[in-house]
């Protein structure tokens, strides 16, 4: 008895050092430690790593130096980049006119002496602003929305929405407002860690993926990977960074970087996710972006073989529409209308996917709709199918039900009279 006794004492130990532990983890994940919201950044261009060294007679006249000579560079790096043209072609601005299109300064790193100011600044350029300044219309080719499943490999363990991680905060601290890459990114907490993890990424079924891509207002996916590996605990981590994309995880690029220490991981994670938006947008550029047509659901149609041949000989030469996002409020008195309202907007002629993205039982929720076209042509589509459209504001459409005239009844006509009763 002594002798089992010795021998059960370290294994109850362990089992209850394993229920502790495992108890820790669910009271972590019941306290809600997920989730990172995305920086929203669809109305500025923004340019990274613009490096200044300046000397002034005071600290507060370097800085502004500093951010002046930034505000320069950042206009011409940013005119290269959209006409695909050297920096020294780049034409010069006044200060005047950047300070009127700048939206903001973000500093990166800085060293601020007594009369000298070294930092790597980034700066924000308000798109609509700039936009006129760039000589180009738009952006050119824009993708489809790509919902954004970041993968982290790291001591062997991989995660993705789970718990907060730095390749998690990375994603949401990228501004994607410069990027030809329309991404969605999701802040990773209600169902998302259930739906989008490791496991998703490597799951072949077309059914799954065409349901999460409903749910989240998308059209195809990118997975970006990045694994770590210290070399000790405080020394140099490397990290090895694929660009993964479609439901098959097929590897547009990959490539290696290196940080100094822990405290430089942020920065190396940041260059990362930059040159993985370059590699997606080259990918866009030269076709290999393009949706896997297993995604699409193909709606069953009654008209004869015949008739589908003439439509297609037709309408054959016919542009292709590139499909665009919008965001759209609608009144959800209750919880059935959302449903309703979902349904409504898939059944409209040209509308991809439709799903609402901020839910207000009793007000005005918001709906994200990936249309083939313009917003003009939607505004049209929805008048069609007995919506009122109006302008939201924002870029946004609102939308409600077009009231129904009942028709005016006809007045009941008078009994015609009784005839004379016939002579007896």
């Amino acid at each position: 008895m002594t002798i089992s006794r010795r021998l059960l004492h370290p294994l109850t130990l362990s089992a209850l050092v394993g229920m502790l532990a495992v108890g820790s983890i669910g009271l972590a994940q019941l306290e809600g430690d997920r989730g990172v919201p995305p920086i929203d950044s669809s109305k500025n261009y923004e340019v990274g790593g613009v490096s200044v060294d300046v000397s002034a007679k005071t600290a507060d006249a370097a800085r502004t130096g500093g951010w002046r000579l930034a505000q320069r560079k950042g206009w011409r790096m940013l005119w290269a980049r959209a006409n695909g043209l050297p920096i020294a072609s780049a034409p010069n601005l006044p200060d005047s006119t950047l300070d009127s299109i700048v939206a903001g300064i973000v500093v990166e790193d800085e060293q601020i002496g007594a009369n000298r100011y070294i930092a790597r600044l980034g700066v924000l350029f308000d798109r609509s602003r700039a936009g006129q300044m760039l000589g180009v219309q738009g952006q050119g080719a824009r993708s489809a929305p790509m919902l954004v499943i970041p993968v982290l490999w790291s001591g062997a363990t991989p995660m993705t929405f789970e718990v907060r991680n730095e390749w998690q905060r990375a994603w949401a601290r990228f501004r994607a407002g410069g990027s030809p890459i329309d991404y969605v990114r999701v802040a990773g907490t209600g169902t998302d860690p259930l739906l989008l993890n490791l496991a998703q990424t490597r799951r072949p079924g077309r059914g799954w993926w065409r349901m999460l891509l409903d749910q989240y207002g998308a059209s195809d996916i990118v997975m970006p990977e990045v694994t770590l590996v210290r070399s000790w605990p405080g020394g140099p981590v490397t990290g090895h960074f694929v660009a993964r994309h479609g439901p098959d995880a097929t590897e547009i690029e990959s490539f290696t970087l290196r940080a100094a220490d822990s405290a430089g991981l942020p920065r190396m994670l940041d260059e990362g996710i930059r040159r993985i938006d370059d590699a997606y947008a080259a990918a866009l550029r030269d076709g290999r972006l393009s949706p896997d047509r297993s995604l699409i659901l193909e709606v069953p149609t009654d008209i004869p073989v015949e008739e589908a041949l003439a439509e297609t000989s037709i309408t054959e030469n016919a542009p292709i529409l590139a499909a665009s996002s919008f965001t759209i409020e609608v009144d959800t008195p209750d919880a059935g209308a959302v449903g309703g309202v979902e349904q409504s907007l898939r059944a409209v002629p040209g509308v991809r996917s439709a799903a609402a993205t901020s839910l207000a039982i009793g007000g005005v929720s918001l709906m994200r709709v990936t249309f083939d076209g313009e917003q003009a042509a939607l505004r049209i589509a929805l008048a069609a199918r007995g919506w009122r459209v109006e302008d939201g504001g924002g870029g946004r459409l609102r939308i409600r039900r077009a009231p129904v005239v009942a028709a005016p009844v006809p007045a009941t006509p008078p009994p015609p009279p009784a005839a004379p009763a016939a002579p007896r």
